[in-house]
């Protein structure tokens, strides 16, 4: 098989698998990220990664295999600004983790804000990062555990766990309300 026949059939792998998934890689990159730029920069460098490895991919669980390229492609953008961060407290400050450990603004929030119900949206403003974290990817993204896991790089029973705990805390939460 020449060099074009491979092009075409990485074309058409790619337009395959990778492409039905580009909604929510865009999605989960926002979380990651919680800035348009970035998350773009992150999805155009995951597309790049998952084009030049079409040829290792077996077809099976092809949004598993585009979540762990940003995983590990976000990991090694986080590595290199480093340096820069320590260097510019007020930049390092703007790229903590969209789900710091004092509560505030986690990775829900970013779709939260769009829902109308502003009591759903205060009783997820109120669940931990990590509990926020999950019911994001799994209910509001539609990611399964498996997907969920490896996203945030725990054991599935971890984000079992925590989508249990969530749940029931915002049932709990939003009960008492109606009442």
């Amino acid at each position: 098989m020449g060099q074009s026949d491979v092009s075409v059939t990485r074309n058409q792998a790619f337009r395959r698998f990778v492409v039905p998934e580009l909604d929510l890689l865009l999605r989960v990159a926002l979380r990651l990220t919680r800035n348009r730029q970035d998350a773009e920069d992150l999805v155009q460098d995951t597309l790049v990664r998952a084009y030049r490895a079409l040829d290792r991919f077996d077809g099976a669980h092809a949004r598993a295999w585009l979540l762990t390229i940003m995983r590990n492609a976000n990991r090694n953008r986080a590595r290199r600004r480093w340096p820069e961060l320590f260097a510019d407290e007020d930049r390092a400050l703007a790229v903590l983790p969209a789900h710091g450990a004092d509560g505030r603004e986690g990775p829900a929030e970013s779709v939260t804000e769009a829902l109308p119900d502003a009591t759903l949206i205060d009783a997820l403003r109120r669940l931990s990062p990590a509990h926020r974290a999950v019911v994001a990817l799994v209910d509001i993204d539609g990611l399964s555990y498996h997907e969920a896991a490896d996203l945030l790089d725990v054991p599935i029973g971890t984000v079992t766990s925590r989508l249990h705990r969530a749940r029931r805390k915002l049932r709990t939460r939003l009960q008492r309300i109606e009442r």
